[in-house]
C-alpha cells in the first residue's frame, strides 16, 4: 500500500467574504509526480501557499508526513522536508550556482557564531560533505558543468531545474513545485518534467501546479482538479480526460 505524504482534510482559507479554497480533500502518495490543475482563480496558488504555511488554514487539517502542520510557521514546515520552487526561479543571480545549492541546505554548523569560533574544522568538514553532495545533485539535471558560473548567466529552463536542485540541497522529501514549464518551449519542458520523474525515482515527491496539461498528463501519475476553490475530479491522467467535471471547469460549460 502506498504511504500517504500529504493528506489535507476539509481545507479552507477565506480572503475577507471569499472563500478562495473552500473544503479541499486530497492525498499525495510518496513517489512520482502528482498534478493539481484548474482554471486562473480556481484557488491553486492559495492552497498551496496554505500547504507551505504562508497561509492559515481557516478550517480543516494538513498533515505531512504524520505530522499536523496548520499552525506551524514556514521555516518549520520546510525543516520537516517540505519545500517548494516558485514559477520565477528566486535566486541569488550574483552568487555562483554551487553556492546557490549551499545556501539552500538546514544546520549548517558554520551559521552558529560559537561553532564558527571555535568548532572551524567540524564545519569545514561538514562543508566539504555539502560540496561534494550539491555537485552529485547537479550532475543529476546536468548542471554541473556551470557550477562556478553566475546563476545569473542561466537560461530560463536551467534556473528551474537550480531551483528544484535546491529542494533537493534541503532535503525535501516533497516538493511544490509552480508552473515548471511555464514561460519555456516544449522541448525543454519536457526535458525538465522526465529530470523530476528520474528524481522521483530516487524518493522525492512533486506536487505540481501546471497549465502546460500536456506534458504534465504525459508524467503525473495522478491528478487533481481544482474549480471555484475545491477539487472537482481527480484520477490518472486518462480518467481525468474523460472527465466532464475537468471539461466544465475550464469551459464553464455543463
Amino acid at each position: 500500500m502506498e504511504e500517504t505524504l500529504l493528506k489535507i482534510r476539509e481545507v479552507r482559507k477565506r480572503f475577507g467574504g471569499v472563500y478562495a479554497v473552500n473544503g479541499v480533500n486530497l492525498d499525495v502518495k510518496k513517489g512520482g509526480i502528482c498534478g493539481l490543475v484548474g482554471p486562473n482563480g480556481s484557488g491553486k496558488t492559495t492552497l498551496f501557499n496554505t500547504i507551505l504555511g504562508l497561509h492559515k488554514p481557516d478550517q480543516g487539517t494538513i498533515h505531512f508526513n504524520n505530522n499536523c502542520i496548520n499552525n506551524l510557521a514556514p521555516h518549520q514546515i520546510y525543516k520537516l522536508g517540505l519545500g517548494n520552487a516558485f514559477q520565477i526561479p528566486r535566486l541569488f543571480f550574483q552568487m555562483s550556482v554551487l553556492d546557490n545549492m549551499l545556501v539552500a541546505v538546514r544546520g549548517h554548523q558554520g551559521d552558529k557564531l560559537a561553532n564558527s569560533l571555535f568548532l572551524r574544522e567540524k564545519w569545514q568538514e561538514q562543508e566539504k560533505g555539502m560540496v561534494e553532495e550539491a555537485l552529485s545533485i547537479l550532475e543529476l539535471v546536468e548542471l554541473d558543468k556551470l557550477a562556478f558560473s553566475p546563476a545569473g548567466e542561466l537560461s530560463g529552463g536551467q534556473r528551474k531545474l537550480l531551483e528544484v536542485a535546491r529542494g533537493l540541497m534541503a532535503g525535501s522529501s516533497l516538493l511544490l513545485l509552480d508552473e515548471p514549464a511555464a514561460g519555456i518551449n516544449p522541448v525543454l519542458g519536457k526535458s525538465i518534467f522526465q529530470k523530476l520523474r528520474d528524481l522521483s525515482r530516487n524518493g522525492t515527491t512533486f506536487f505540481v501546479v501546471e497549465h502546460r496539461l500536456e506534458i504534465l498528463f504525459e508524467f503525473a501519475s495522478w491528478i487533481y482538479v481544482m474549480d471555484k476553490g475545491k477539487t472537482v475530479a481527480q484520477g490518472e491522467p486518462q480518467q481525468i480526460v474523460k472527465e466532464p467535471a475537468f471539461y466544465e471547469a475550464y469551459l464553464g460549460e455543463g
